[in-house]
């Protein structure tokens, strides 16, 4: 058998591919993943599989369809790498960060911000967060589940970023009813309501870390904080916190009896879905007296209608003529349940806390109050057995009455403060969750208008996104 020749081309091809292979290596911290020099030896080099024994066939509809077949495996496993590694696209579907970041904004979210984890689950579909569409079923395999690694990258989280991550109590869910979360569900139902009521509830499924719903947040605690808010100002170790730009709160206007304009609630920048007559609704009509609203000489109430507004948009409603009165959604119509969901703090939405944020190799006291904060990441997010028997806490088995977390933990919340389930309502996110930092909008659709009336948001295409939220 004649002895094959390796070329100065193959050779040149081989050690290009070679010490980027080794460096992906050394990136990754797994020197178990050079054996892969082995396939790449005999793809330049020996070729003892006929990796491209397709071209030689003399049926050009079977090369035809192969080379479509290898074009199509190539680009998959390109946008898989691409999507663990380096970012991903994200579209904002829920108005918690309105008005920094828009519902139909598409974002390039930076995997290499805060480095990007190695998948817990290798054995994916890439562009599918955790269900196939039409088909509803599992876009990943359950084994190999791999544990909690993140490569080096550019940075780490800071204070106010806004930051993509795995919702973390969505680690059991009700398929059917997804929102709210589980844990919610069991502490207003019950256990055994919702394990009686499949057809209502659907399947009730685990998901691994990276297979859970992803969430948008600002970061406003970080690991080691104490943090509590108090009229809807938040503050971090005693002292107020920065407000966002576009912070915004749900207020009840009432005008004189003349509607509001389609013209006013675009110049105060409200979308139709904000848009609430309040005076419609019965609930909030038996409410109006607590509130501070009267009824007029005919015996109703003028229009009054419920909507968020910003600083700037409160300003512009104070000044139009049809306005009579403004009075800031009180905190008994905030409603929700507020983490720790099966603990009575007294804590609401508009006053909560103060809460100390775990940091990496912080200890507690294993005390009533403290497990009812923390028992979710001793258990769930630090993946420990805990119980409570005859009054000792057991953890993994052994009895202890301390506790040194293995985790960073953040503290997120929406800029939208009044329309936001956020981490006063379902608690910490680990540092295992992160995902990463949005960096772009590449695409914002404004599904109250047509494409040629606005529909497209052009003056928000291809912005950089800050942490105030604005572009550059």
């Amino acid at each position: 058998m004649k002895k094959r020749e390796i070329t100065r081309k193959q050779w040149i091809k081989f050690s290009i591919s070679a010490i980027l292979y080794i460096l992906f290596t050394i990136w990754m911290q797994n020197g178990w993943l050079l054996f892969g020099l082995i396939v790449l030896v005999d793809i330049f080099l020996t070729k003892f599989i006929p990796w491209s024994s397709w071209k030689k066939s003399k049926n050009p509809s079977v090369r035809n369809v192969l080379e479509w077949i290898d074009d199509i495996l190539f680009a998959l496993v390109a946008v898989y790498f691409i999507n663990l590694f380096v970012f991903q696209n994200y579209q904002i579907p829920t108005p918690s960060l309105e008005k920094t970041l828009l519902t139909g904004d598409y974002l390039f979210v930076s995997k290499l911000s805060y480095g990007p984890r190695v998948p817990n689950t290798p054995l994916s579909f890439p562009l599918v967060q955790n269900t196939f569409p039409f088909i509803n079923c599992k876009s990943y395999l359950d084994w190999p589940e791999w544990g909690y690694k993140r490569v080096k990258g550019l940075g780490q989280v800071k204070r106010n970023d806004i930051v993509v991550f795995n919702f973390p109590a969505g680690d059991t869910v009700a398929l059917n009813r997804q929102n709210p979360d589980y844990y919610t569900l069991i502490e207003e139902y019950g256990r055994e309501h919702i394990a009686m009521n499949k057809g209502l509830y659907g399947d009730i499924i685990y998901r691994p870390v990276d297979k859970r719903e992803n969430y948008v947040k600002r970061c406003i605690g970080m690991p080691g904080d104490s943090l509590s808010v108090r009229d809807n100002q938040v503050y971090i170790n005693g002292s107020p916190a920065e407000n966002p730009e576009f912070l915004q709160y749900n207020y009840f206007v009432e005008t004189n009896g003349s509607p509001i304009t389609e013209e006013q609630f675009r110049l105060m920048n409200i979308s139709r879905d904000d848009r609430m007559l309040a005076t419609n609704s019965g609930y909030y009509v038996e409410l109006f007296p607590l509130i501070g609203f009267e009824k007029n000489q005919s015996g109703l109430y003028n229009p009054i209608y419920r909507m968020p507004l910003t600083k700037k948009a409160l300003q512009i409603a104070e000044k139009l003529p049809s306005v009579k009165k403004i009075i800031i959604e009180p905190d008994i119509l905030g409603g929700g349940l507020t983490y720790p969901v099966d603990y009575e703090t007294g804590w609401t939405r508009d006053n909560y806390g103060p809460i100390w944020i775990p940091n990496k190799g912080a200890t507690i006291e294993l005390t009533a109050w403290n497990l009812a904060l923390y028992h979710r990441c001793i258990r769930n997010y630090e993946n420990n057995t805990l119980e409570i028997t005859d009054g000792k806490v057991l953890i993994n088995g052994k009895e202890e009455r301390t506790y040194t977390f293995r985790y960073d933990y953040y503290f997120m919340m929406g800029d939208n403060r009044h329309n936001s389930a956020d981490s006063r309502s379902w608690g910490f996110v680990p540092e295992d969750h992160i995902v990463g930092k949005p960096i772009l909008i590449w695409l914002s659709i404004d599904k109250d208008r047509s494409l040629l009336d606005g529909g497209i948001r052009w003056d928000r295409l291809f912005r950089m996104v800050h942490k105030d939220g604005s572009g550059g």
